[in-house]
């Protein structure tokens, strides 16, 4: 099925956006794509994301679902509870808009723009130097000799699919390693 792109509102954006976030709705798209599921299967789902990436994200995910990149699920941050980042990432969720923080509590996050993604996050964790994880129930796949599917791996095509577009991977930094993460500025 064809992506389908749609404006949102602040109510549809719920506890993920509010008054003095980097960027209003009317700069924000939810996007729908297929993708497949660690069953193998196809599955419909969806990001918010800048409207200025849209067509990035509609073909990077149309290249992630014809090579068969397994991805656990995929639905806006604002489905969780106090749209939680962490309950998302514990829940392996792909997601992308959620106006917050970086980390460090100095700088919106590019997710705050509606300019990263995250991927598979569970399987593919956060960590910086003092030894924060993200999420914290990712400790086994920090591990990144792993190879169970879905996992990040530099030069997978995965990675390529966001990189060949003008996009930077986490799990290339230093430090923090981000390996869930892809931005574009």
């Amino acid at each position: 099925m064809p992506a389908a792109v749609h404006r949102v509102t602040a109510a549809e954006l719920g506890a993920t956006w509010r008054p003095g976030c980097p960027v209003g709705p009317q700069l924000l798209r939810r996007v729908e794509v297929d993708y497949v599921g660690f069953d193998g299967q196809t599955h419909r789902g969806e990001l918010v994301v800048h409207q200025d990436v849209v067509d990035d994200i509609i073909a990077i995910f149309s290249q992630l679902h014809r090579m068969g990149y397994p991805i656990a699920k995929m639905q806006a941050v604002a489905r969780y509870p106090g749209a939680e980042d962490e309950l998302s990432m514990e829940d392996n969720n792909t997601s992308a808009f959620n106006c917050r923080l970086l980390p460090s509590g100095r700088a919106w996050a590019l997710h705050a723009y509606g300019r990263a993604v995250d991927i598979n996050p569970l399987i593919n964790p956060f960590i910086d130097s003092r030894g924060d994880i993200q999420p914290k129930t990712a400790g086994p796949y920090l591990d990144r000799r792993r190879t169970d599917p879905g996992i990040l791996h530099a030069g997978d095509p995965a990675v390529r699919a966001f990189t060949d577009r003008g996009w930077r991977w986490g799990g290339n930094w230093r430090n923090p390693k981000d390996y869930q993460h892809f931005e574009r500025r």
